[in-house]
């Protein structure tokens, strides 16, 4: 993933990541990918903005902790099956856009698994909170 912090909205902003965060969750709309689980590779950018996030008594409680991000996906994949990787994404977008500290999110799925011919099939969504 390619950051935005060229984007004129995020330039103030902090980028924090979770990459190949991997899970093993039932997804699909298959007869198969319903009977079992999936290997699935989640990545996660947040953008925050530096007045939220710099740290002057280099205590975790000054920046946005990033157990939030693994926290919520944990949380939101042990719901049940999820027929759609795009489903996932958005779910997990939601999430992400509801802490008050982030601006801005990009978050994607990946099923590595899938084909033999490719690395992965997946999807991305990007969203960012309307200026105050």
């Amino acid at each position: 993933m390619h950051s935005l912090l060229t984007n004129p909205s995020l330039m103030d902003c902090r980028r924090l990541f979770l990459r190949d965060y991997e899970v093993w969750i039932n997804i699909g709309v298959h007869d198969f990918e319903k009977r079992g689980e999936q290997r699935v590779l989640i990545n996660v950018d947040l953008y925050v903005p530096l007045a939220q996030s710099r740290p002057m008594h280099d205590e975790l409680h000054e920046v946005l902790d990033y157990d939030f991000i693994r926290r919520s996906i944990a949380e939101r994949v042990a719901r049940g099956h999820i027929h759609l990787q795009e489903t996932l994404v958005d779910d997990v977008l939601g999430l992400m856009l509801a802490h008050p500290k982030v601006r801005a999110a990009r978050v994607s799925t990946e099923k590595p698994d899938v084909y033999p011919d490719c690395d992965a099939v997946g999807c991305e969504v990007f969203g960012m909170k309307d200026a105050a």
